[in-house]
């Protein structure tokens, strides 16, 4: 019994060796970039605006991601652009893809309806362009898979 007992508690120890072995810590660069964003986010002024940032995928049709000022890129969304009233910036210039990751003010409006992307058999929600400001080119990053 004494030996079951010391090789249960060994094995414990060693599990969860393993286990605080795996826990990271961020770096303090990246904790400061993220601290930096969410404070200009919280700082953003209310208005009849969007931020967006372009999410380029070769094959497929959906832009990027979406949010209303003032809210944490959490809450986004990915979006397929209605292009009929202004192009994309990255379509006007004829250099698609050329803007991935970029961060812009979008003007427009979410109309409601769903559209279907057949490379990842999706449906997403149309964005109607109506306007675009380049804010960056090189924004921090919003997905843990960028730290």
């Amino acid at each position: 019994m004494r030996r079951v007992t010391r090789f249960l508690l060994a094995g414990n120890l060693l599990l969860g060796a393993f286990f605080l072995g795996a826990c990271e810590t961020v770096p303090q660069g990246i904790q400061q970039a993220r601290l930096e964003m969410v404070q200009n986010i919280a700082a953003e002024p209310a208005g009849d605006y969007f931020i967006g940032r372009r999410y380029f995928k070769v094959d497929y049709k959906f832009w990027g991601y979406i949010r209303r000022p003032g809210q944490p890129w959490s809450t986004a969304e990915l979006v397929m652009l209605n292009e009929k009233q202004k192009l994309a910036p990255d379509r006007e210039r004829l250099d698609f893809g050329s803007d991935n990751n970029y961060e812009y003010k979008l003007y427009g409006y979410f109309s409601g309806d769903k559209v279907y992307e057949p490379a990842s058999n999706g449906v997403y929600p149309e964005f109607v362009l109506k306007g675009y400001q380049l804010i960056s080119t090189n924004p921090p990053p919003i997905f843990k898979s960028q730290f």
